[in-house]
């Protein structure tokens, strides 16, 4: 059995923004969508990542749980984490 993947359209878009070394180190911002969603996801991804900074190794995990949070809720999202972007993995 092979695994089909349909892909639908985005709900709804969500930038991810990392402030800084200073708590609170993020927001998220609803760039467009159904507000009721954006609000959920808000929650859901800044609940993974109060008082987390980027360099945190929990950071990793709790990225990609956020990732599929987003691809289970039909929410496309863009990280904004302040790197230069060759020096992003």
């Amino acid at each position: 059995m092979s695994d089909v993947v349909e892909e639908a359209a985005p709900r709804a878009h969500a930038r991810i923004v990392y402030l800084g070394p200073v708590s609170p180190h993020w927001e998220v911002y609803g760039d467009w969508g159904e507000r009721q969603v954006l609000d959920e996801f808000r929650a859901r991804a800044l609940a993974r990542l109060v008082l987390l900074p980027r360099d945190d190794p929990q950071f990793r995990r709790n990225k990609e749980r956020i990732n599929r949070d987003a691809e289970r809720e039909l929410v496309s999202i863009e990280w904004e984490l302040g790197l230069p972007e060759d020096s992003q993995q």
